[in-house]
């Protein structure tokens, strides 16, 4: 089995040289990472620069881009074979809820998917790397699990995973995406140079949190696998919107 492994830390980061270490003996493993870090990078792919592809001492190639950047250019040139699974990760904190919006881990298991391969993201929910052996094992069972049973079509898979030793967690749960409340006020400093500056703040309280929900998992000590998809149009409401416009009978007027 062939696996292309991404993430948004960057190459260097501790989730990727884990995940790689576990995946190894499952197949063959090719890395391609953001030379820096993008967190919340999201699906954006860099149009304006030239791109340039480079490869550490480990054999980890990276790239001076987003994590959509890195997985498009190694589905599009760079690689000369398909994968058979495209892993990103592992993050350094959840992508739960309405964070898988702007998620890069989640945006380079995005961009696989969209080029038809089967694609898992990886989210280990404590942000200082507390029991990243565990999320190591999960990510190694569920793509051994992968290879031995295949899906039957390219799926888009988004895990998130307790900070637990791996004897104490409460199983696999499959997912719907919770909710947050809205994000904490921006917090607002001042520079040396007296220019007023703008942090991004913290994420809000869960708001929609149930026993079905990626964050009812978490809260029960259980991992997350949250299939995803990539329309986002609201089905339920193309009748109200046609209704909307019912009486709208003439087509625009030339200018």
């Amino acid at each position: 089995m062939r696996i292309l492994v991404s993430n948004d830390d960057g190459y260097n980061a501790a989730g990727i040289e884990a995940l790689v270490a576990a995946l190894r003996p499952l197949g063959e493993v090719t890395v391609v990472a953001p030379e820096t870090n993008c967190s919340g990078a999201s699906n954006s792919l860099t149009l304006r620069r030239p791109l340039t592809v480079r490869q550490a001492a480990n054999g980890f190639h990276f790239i001076n881009g987003t994590p959509s950047d890195c997985v498009h250019v190694a589905l599009t040139g760079l690689l000369g074979f398909r994968p058979d699974l495209l892993v990103s990760g592992i993050n350094n904190g959840a992508n739960m809820g309405e964070d898988t919006l702007y998620s890069g881990t989640v945006a380079a298991a995005m961009e696989g998917y969209l080029f038809g391969v089967p694609s898992m993201a990886f989210s280990l929910v404590d942000r200082e790397w507390r029991h990243l052996d565990c999320a190591t094992r999960v990510a190694h069972d569920l793509v051994a699990r992968f290879r031995d049973r295949p899906w039957d079509e390219p799926l888009l898979l988004s895990v998130n995973i307790p900070a637990v030793p791996y004897r104490d967690l409460a199983g696999f749960r499959t997912t719907r995406l919770g909710r947050r409340h809205p994000a904490e006020p921006v917090i607002r400093s001042t520079t040396p140079y007296g220019e007023t500056v703008y942090w991004i703040g913290p994420v809000g309280r869960a708001l929609d949190g149930g026993a079905e929900t990626d964050f009812g998992a978490i809260e029960a000590h259980a991992v997350s696998m949250t299939p995803l998809r990539v329309d986002l149009t609201d089905h339920a409401r193309t009748d109200a919107v046609a209704r909307w416009m019912a009486d709208r009978v003439s087509a625009p007027e030339a200018r």
